[in-house]
């Protein structure tokens, strides 16, 4: 799952909620520096992960990228999810996407903790461009295919060109749904369990 469903998942604490976004944004030791709330949410984050990936809906939706994206599986099957929860997101949800939205975006950058600089900017784009409730669209599926690209490639550099990917929605897409739809209430069920402490 990308990070719609982690922080929808997450308790409804703002600091444990940034603690699920910063698993993907600081690593190694400089989360030693990190208080208990988010280190709590990015356990969160680890958790929900390891679920997802081993679980055999995810692997099925996998299978059904083509072999010119499969190395890329993971990171698009994530993606795609997130876009199916803000198109269903009244099914999981009794607040508006756009009021849940808002108010991540208001408490991350109200918050007054020590987090890196770049953090900060990170999270100052995506209010600015509404990252989280853009996964609704294609559009917005597409441009977080292309962020991602950019990142790659200033990791790496080499050019992956992964806004292409979005072909590989659009062909399955109902498939995809499918499997979406069937995959998140047991993944809900396993983030409520973690939460209470009956899962490790």
């Amino acid at each position: 799952m990308n990070w719609l469903a982690h922080l929808f998942l997450s308790e409804c604490n703002d600091e444990i909620r940034l603690g699920n976004l910063l698993a993907d944004l600081v690593k190694g030791s400089a989360r030693q520096n990190l208080n208990c709330y988010l280190q709590r949410g990015i356990k969160c984050h680890q958790a929900i992960d390891v679920f997802t990936d081993s679980h055999v809906i995810v692997h099925r939706s996998k299978q059904l990228i083509s072999s010119e994206y499969r190395r890329f599986a993971g990171i698009l099957i994530d993606i795609f999810y997130d876009h199916f929860l803000a198109k269903n997101w009244s099914v999981y949800s009794n607040v508006p996407l756009e009021e849940f939205t808002a108010h991540i975006y208001e408490s991350f950058q109200a918050y007054q903790g020590d987090i890196p600089t770049g953090v900060r900017k990170l999270i100052a784009c995506m209010a600015a461009e509404d990252w989280l409730a853009s996964y609704r669209s294609l559009i917005g599926v597409e441009k977080t295919l292309e962020r991602i690209s950019n990142r790659l490639l200033s990791r790496f550099n080499k050019s992956f060109d992964l806004q292409y990917a979005i072909k590989e929605l659009t062909t399955h897409y109902n498939s995809l749904q499918n499997d979406f739809l069937e995959f998140f209430p047991e993944l809900q069920d396993y983030a409520r369990d973690w939460r209470l402490g009956a899962r490790d």
